[in-house]
């Protein structure tokens, strides 16, 4: 029996009727002190071999359920966060060599026979070492695109909450709401096991209701509103998540007098944030942890004299630092990783830090991320980002410039419209000289689905170099390269729209996608005659003219796809006879008038902004809109089968792009293509969804 199971038994004993799991179906701690052996026995029973199995579900009380059965039966897990990407699922569960993996919604009976009912997903996958008493793999996603297994013993990971509960005390046990996503380590240990042992209530709701559908861009207002209406008391928060609630109350005024303890963590915050969230009277307490120590290990004590700390260790560690400031950890530690028990000896965290008279610590960056100019300064590159992304108008930020004269910068604008070039400049008016930006670019989101952000909210800092590596210089720089490079702050600015986010992540209604497929029925049935018009004024350049041949040919009777998924959505394909919208027109216009009375080279810019979106939209945002309404598949002929094409046409695109030497044209193209990122941009943004529409 583990400490958990007697926790959960004393509150039952207790409180047998005081909720323990809240949410669609709550459960009382004496139904979980009666049920959970019995549900233990059986899956121990049916995962005998000492196999590993992989969890990938929402939160809920049934996923609470599974999630303590397989911890008291003593079979590994391996929980996987929803947003890892199918590579990284896949290299997740052949490196460990999961048994099978647990899927879906997990219905649950708790009668006089209880049994759990999960997707199970069984895979032929070879066996995989594992060091002795590994209760569970975590797969962080580490520096490079695949993650590594951090294995972990049970005795560490309960270890570590009843650590957090003896810091905090018992009377925070009131009500805690997850908001990390699912498969998270610091809120499964700090906060649903602390919880459990504590004996508070655990609101286990699902992502989507709650406002975090889209873990990278939650909704806070929801957020807000859902801690508001179920009374909740305590939170694990990320900074990102913070700053957005912050926000929120200050919109609203609406304050939250329950809450007892926000404890936020997982990356740097500003001190400025921490300010803001303590005006806003959230007792907020800043923590430090690592996969490799079971999540927390030092936790702020609310002190304002502390704030801006990560405070001392909640006693399961203890905390040194090497003589260049870099963080050591000793105490419980990991096992080792999938096939490699860990060396004996302390973890070098690879942070800086410092510890103050009073034994707290004080995070002051990472050691492999620290600049060193040429001038021989020293930066560490969270500071700067922290005061460049304090300016609204800069939702996500990097910063480099290792052994260079000045600094870079990397931006992503928190909306389309937001004045980068200001936000800029008001952020160096706050740094010293040696810490300014000196050059900057606006890119798209850094999200883990891209492979550039971990599941907590950190920059993969040598991913994103390797994405955007320094542009030197453009000399024999090949023209595609140049125009992905001179169009990207456009293209991150498209990339911003809410409509086309919400689509990409299944946001909006049928009625919505319907009025899509309506908006792109009348720009894609002028594609082949604005070809014809650019073939007709480029008949000199017989390259161009294969190209666009073999383009028309392609791309003949498209819009006929798109009245086809129409139909198969619901919608009357009649009705997409009506006047385009005001921003579908002028793009189209526009579109024509540059090939008549401009260089009709550039219609190939538009070829680029079109095909490059059809791929994103094919490979994500369809697929996310079909599971969200449960459309049939002969409603995403267009998208599906367009994403298809246009990757073939992407890489004859590029070599044809190569060939364009004549300078004027290349100018051409790359203006045409800014041009369409605005007017496409437009196009989105002119789709009222039908969540935000106000009745009549």
């Amino acid at each position: 029996m583990t400490r958990l199971l007697d926790a959960i038994r004393g509150h039952a004993e207790r409180r047998p009727d005081a909720i323990a799991i809240d949410g669609a179906a709550p459960v009382n701690w004496g139904t979980l002190a009666r049920v959970l052996p019995q549900l233990a026995e059986n899956l121990a029973t049916r995962f005998s071999d000492g196999r590993p199995v992989a969890l990938q579900v929402d939160q809920g009380v049934g996923e609470c359920l599974l999630d303590l059965v397989l911890l008291e039966a003593g079979i590994p897990t391996i929980p996987l966060p929803a947003f890892f990407t199918a590579e990284q699922t896949d290299h997740a569960l052949g490196a460990a060599g999961a048994e099978m993996l647990l899927s879906g919604p997990v219905t649950f009976s708790l009668d006089a026979h209880p049994g759990l009912e999960v997707l199970e997903e069984r895979g032929n996958r070879p066996a995989r070492p594992l060091p002795v008493g590994t209760a569970r793999i975590t797969f962080t996603s580490g520096s490079t695109g695949d993650p590594k297994g951090i294995c972990l013993s049970r005795d560490h990971l309960l270890g570590v909450a009843q650590a957090v509960v003896d810091t905090l005390g018992v009377h925070h046990a009131g009500r805690h709401l997850p908001l990390l996503p699912p498969g998270i380590m610091l809120e499964n240990v700090a906060g649903f096991h602390a919880t459990m042992l504590a004996g508070g209530t655990y609101v286990a709701l699902p992502q989507s209701a709650v406002g975090m559908a889209d873990p990278f861009r939650p909704d806070v207002m929801a957020i807000l509103n859902t801690i508001e209406r179920q009374a909740i008391t305590s939170l694990i928060l990320v900074p990102h998540y913070l700053a957005g609630l912050v926000a929120a109350m200050r919109a609203t005024g609406i304050q939250l007098p329950r809450l007892t303890l926000v404890a936020v963590g997982g990356a740097r915050v500003d001190p400025l944030l921490l300010d803001a969230a303590a005006d806003m009277r959230l007792p907020i307490r800043q923590g430090y942890g690592l996969t490799e120590c079971a999540s927390v290990v030092a936790l702020d004590d609310g002190d304002p004299a502390s704030r801006g700390s990560v405070g001392r260790s909640i006693g399961a560690n203890t905390i040194r630092l090497a003589e260049d400031g870099e963080i050591l950890i000793d105490g419980p530690l990991f096992l080792g990783t999938v096939g490699n028990p860990r060396a004996p000896g302390p973890l070098a965290t690879g942070d800086l830090g410092r510890i103050d008279d009073a034994g707290r610590l004080w995070i002051e960056g990472r050691k492999s991320a620290l600049i060193v100019t040429s001038h021989g300064r020293n930066v560490s590159p969270e500071w700067v980002e922290g005061v460049l992304t304090r300016q609204p108008a800069i939702f996500q930020a990097m910063v480099r410039g290792d052994g260079r004269a000045t600094l870079n910068a990397l931006l992503v604008p928190s909306s389309p419209s937001a004045d980068v070039d200001a936000a800029v400049d008001a952020a160096n008016a706050a740094l010293p000289p040696y810490a300014r930006v000196a050059r900057w670019q606006v890119l798209a989101p850094f999200t883990p689905a891209t492979g550039l952000l971990t599941g907590n909210g950190r920059l993969r800092r040598a991913a994103i170099d390797a994405a955007y590596p320094y542009q030197e210089t453009l000399v024999d720089q090949p023209f595609f390269d140049r125009l992905v490079s001179e169009t990207r702050e456009a293209q991150a600015r498209f990339a911003m729209t809410p409509q086309l986010i919400a689509g990409m992540i299944g946001r909006i209604t049928r009625a919505d996608y319907i009025a899509y497929l309506t908006e792109a029925f009348h720009h894609v049935r002028h594609t082949v005659p604005l070809m014809q018009e650019a073939r007709a004024r480029l008949a000199h350049r017989p390259a161009l003219v294969a190209a666009l041949d073999e383009y028309i040919d392609e791309e003949t009777g498209h819009e006929f796809w798109i009245l086809e998924d129409i139909e198969a959505a619901g919608g009357d394909s009649l009705a997409a006879s009506r006047a385009p919208s005001p921003a579908t027109r002028a793009m189209v216009e526009f579109a024509y008038q540059t090939i008549r009375t401009g260089n009709p080279a550039a219609f190939f810019g538009m070829v680029y902004v079109l095909e490059g979106t059809s791929i994103a939209m094919a490979s994500h945002g369809a697929g996310a809109v079909q599971a969200s309404l449960g459309l049939p598949n002969d409603a995403f002929h267009y998208l599906t089968s367009h994403g298809a094409l246009d990757q073939d046409h992407m890489v004859f695109f590029e070599k044809l792009m190569n060939r364009i030497d004549d300078p004027e044209d290349q100018r051409a193209i790359i203006d045409m293509a800014n041009a369409m990122f605005g007017l496409f941009g437009g196009l989105f943004a002119g789709i009222e969804l039908e969540a935000t529409r106000v009745p009549a």
